[in-house]
């Protein structure tokens, strides 16, 4: 049976999440993910599932009526789906968070149907939780791409049940410079050379 794998990118959440916890400012150009490296490395874990590539969702807010032409436009050459979405305007309204739970829920729905489904999520966002849980409940195959230390601690707990963890920077290789992160560090992982 072939495997579908589908990659979903929270960009509103992993950018903040870079500019305000790993950076403490706005990122410069060359310190943003490269994108065309985590579809790669997507496409290796599909690949490995016996699938062509991964299907990418790349979700914007739309609300302000604004479209950020030359970035939607790289990520189409990149083979990513931008997905603008726009809400009523009102503040407290989630228009990505939203946007994903439902695709979440429709990729549920079809492995409960009996489909072979892989999920990849860029988010550190714990709003996607029930969903998540109701995937890997139903026997897909769920990853998040995240910053291992800013990814929500409940949705973090849900590894014990086989979500599967991967850090932007040290598993994806998502960036081309080394970023200023302090986090816990493996011993097995450790490599000196890089804090010389």
């Amino acid at each position: 049976m072939t495997v579908s794998t589908y990659l979903f990118v929270d960009g509103e959440n992993l950018d903040a999440t870079l500019g305000m916890s790993v950076l403490g400012r706005r990122p410069d150009p060359d310190e943003r993910p490269r994108w065309d490296r985590v579809l790669a490395y997507c496409d290796h874990l599909s690949s490995t599932e016996g699938e062509e590539g991964a299907r990418a969702l790349f979700f914007l807010n739309a609300t302000s009526g604004h479209m950020p032409m030359g970035f939607i436009q790289a990520l189409l050459a990149m083979d990513y789906r931008p997905v603008p979405l726009a809400g009523s305007g009102l503040p407290e309204e989630k228009v990505v968070d939203i946007g994903i739970q439902r695709t979440l829920d429709a990729l549920a729905a079809q492995v409960e149907a009996g489909q072979d489904i892989q999920v990849l999520l860029g988010s550190h966002d714990g709003d996607y939780i029930p969903q998540v849980e109701r995937l890997l409940d139903a026997g897909a195959r769920v990853g998040v791409l995240c910053f291992r230390e800013f990814l929500n601690a409940h949705l973090a707990a849900l590894e014990a049940r086989g979500l599967t963890i991967h850090d932007l920077e040290s598993d994806v290789d998502a960036f081309t410079i080394a970023l200023p992160r302090v986090r816990i560090i493996p011993l097995a992982d450790f490599d000196p050379v890089k804090f010389l």
